[in-house]
């Protein structure tokens, strides 16, 4: 719970390299709008924000604003753990799901998707 949403927490990491140490090698993601995205192109992302020097993750506005809630853990293979959420950015609600594994280099994220919450 204290690593989500990834990447947004510059304490587990800022560089292209411990990006690369916190995924798997075949990690991906669908984004919220139903897209693919590879690790490549997740990793150049996250760099890209880091970058600017006034960035600092959750603790920039507006991901300071941000809110989590309603997780759920649960194991599905040896030291494989499937987290969701709830991630709450202003108007935008969306239900968070991360693979996550422990290897002996630490934790690493598999996989993740995010959907955007329709009104109902």
């Amino acid at each position: 719970m204290q690593r989500e949403p990834i990447f947004h927490h510059p304490e587990f990491g800022m560089t292209r390299q411990d990006f690369e140490n916190m995924t798997d090698a075949a990690f991906w993601e669908i984004g919220a709008s139903g897209r693919r995205y590879s690790r490549e192109y997740v990793l150049a992302e996250v760099v890209r924000r880091y970058q600017d020097s006034a960035y600092r993750g959750i603790h920039s506005a507006p991901e300071n604003t941000w809110q989590t809630k309603d997780f759920y853990c649960r194991s599905i293979a040896p030291d494989t753990y499937l987290l969701t959420y709830t991630l709450i950015q202003a108007e935008r609600v969306t239900r968070r799901s991360t693979l996550w594994q422990y290897t002996n280099s630490g934790w690493k994220i598999l996989y993740h998707q995010g959907t955007i919450v329709e009104d109902s």
